[in-house]
């Protein structure tokens, strides 16, 4: 049954419709435009004055008439319908049934926008998760509840290595596997495709909800998407008690989206055109992550994003890292050696690292372990440098050990299978197997004690 209809509009200015503003209309609020012949669209409200309403259309604004169109306001935020039934299903990037089957069997209908949550009701993320990846679980550990974006460029294999930690993710305190939910936001079909492929050959695809807005989607419609996602996410964790990862790709398209209904809303840009409260949109989305007292399950998020120019000091990732506890960045250098997968070692980190891996979470020398890597590699890398200028022969017997260390570190440690799953034992010996082409004297970052007991024996 249809409620009270107001005919006519002010204005259409690409998805944006401005309309006289009804009195109890809310910002938010969801919003059915029907044309001449009685088509209707979907929108929602982005903007009010004490005489005008901004509407946004979810789709395009051909064939409306600001003269024969009529509004009709809903009187509620967008929802979302939420149901265990989630899993296994595809929807599109407004929550609706994509896959041909009918939608699932519930009542419960949640605000896509989620509630904000109290910061005293967060516990601190403190579980390792394994994701079989060493130059993830060795060097830049990811931690239940945590969000860790990947940083990438175009060609680099971003979504390779998000389906390897979706496929191989587990806590090695508990039984319980991830259930993903996964958010694509204007990606093309055959990116989509590699995605339900991957879960499928690796019989995942039955835990997954997948909400995919693609590239001939209207581009408006991404701005909806990772809502859809993280509110199926806060249900599936909070509501279910079961531990959620959550993928975003890609966010770089998700920002474009937004600053261009910033551009036609007329409002002032800021960095690259991108608006001004960017850095609290995406905090909107990124800080839907964590763990909650009194509740079993968790958030965990993946962000991906393509760095324009492969530029990290772009508005997009450098605002995102302001957000996130760290990041995993993929270098182009590396991917054209033919290293996979390609994290870059140096500005790669984790910040929640520290306080979930040691003694009694991994291994008590993974401390040290990675500390010693990272400072090996810093050598390594500047060694390379100097060698390329004064020559590798004029280079002292330490330094061409450090050049040993960088080819066996890169070769050994860095590089794996796309389908090997690595544990944190494998991924720390082979850490150590790397070292061994350093003089003792060289590991002045972890203890004596643990030099003993783990460096291979013909190195001690």
């Amino acid at each position: 049954m249809r409620g009270l209809e107001f005919q006519g509009l002010s204005s259409v200015s690409g998805p944006i419709i401005i309309l006289k503003r009804r009195e109890e209309v809310g910002f938010g609020e969801i919003v059915t435009v029907r044309d001449g012949r009685g088509e209707s669209k979907t929108g929602r409200v982005v903007d009010l004055s004490c005489d005008y309403a901004a509407v946004q259309i979810f789709g395009s604004t051909t064939g409306i008439s600001t003269e024969t169109a009529s509004v009709e306001f809903m009187e509620r935020p967008m929802e979302l319908l939420l149901s265990r039934g989630m899993l296994g299903r595809i929807y599109d990037g407004l929550g609706r049934p994509a896959d041909g089957y009918t939608p699932s069997f519930s009542s419960n209908f949640r605000d896509v926008n989620g509630e904000p949550i109290n910061p005293y009701a967060r516990v601190y993320p403190q579980d390792f998760i394994q994701t079989g990846i060493s130059a993830i679980d060795g060097m830049n550990t990811l931690i239940r509840g945590q969000k860790l974006p990947i940083f990438s460029g175009s060609g680099l294999p971003h979504n390779r290595l998000a389906a390897q930690i979706i496929r191989q993710a587990r806590l090695l305190k508990e039984a319980e596997s991830f259930v993903m939910v996964f958010a694509a936001m204007g990606v093309k079909y055959d990116v989509a495709r590699f995605f339900i492929k991957s879960f499928e050959e690796s019989g995942v695809l039955s835990q997954v909800a997948m909400f995919l807005s693609l590239a001939d989607a209207p581009s408006i419609e991404r701005l909806i998407t990772p809502r859809c996602a993280l509110t199926a996410a806060e249900y599936l964790a909070f509501d279910c008690g079961m531990h959620v990862l959550v993928v975003m790709t890609d966010m770089t398209n998700y920002c474009e989206a937004l600053r261009e209904v910033s551009s036609v809303r007329g409002e002032i840009p800021s960095r690259k055109g991108f608006p001004g409260y960017l850095y609290s949109d995406l905090s909107s989305l990124y800080e839907r992550a964590g763990k909650l007292q009194g509740k079993d399950g968790s958030i965990t998020q993946i962000p991906i994003l393509s760095m324009p120019n492969d530029d990290i000091s772009h508005p997009i990732p450098d605002l995102t890292g302001y957000i996130t506890e760290g990041q995993i960045v993929l270098d182009r250098e590396m991917f054209q050696k033919g290293i996979y997968p390609p994290v870059a070692g140096l500005p790669s980190l984790s910040r929640l690292m520290k306080d979930g891996i040691g003694e009694g979470m991994t291994r008590e020398d993974h401390k040290d372990l990675s500390s010693q890597l990272f400072a090996a590699y810093s050598k390594a890398k500047s060694v390379r440098n100097l060698a390329s200028i004064i020559g590798e022969e004029e280079l002292s017997p330490l330094d061409k050990n450090y050049m040993a260390f960088g080819d066996s570190f890169e070769e050994n440690f860095l590089t794996q299978g796309e389908n090997e799953n690595r544990s944190i034992d494998q991924t720390l010996d082979t850490g150590w197997k790397t070292l061994s082409s350093l003089p003792r004297d060289e590991l002045y970052r972890i203890k004596d004690e643990l030099i003993a007991k783990y460096l291979p024996k013909e190195r001690r």
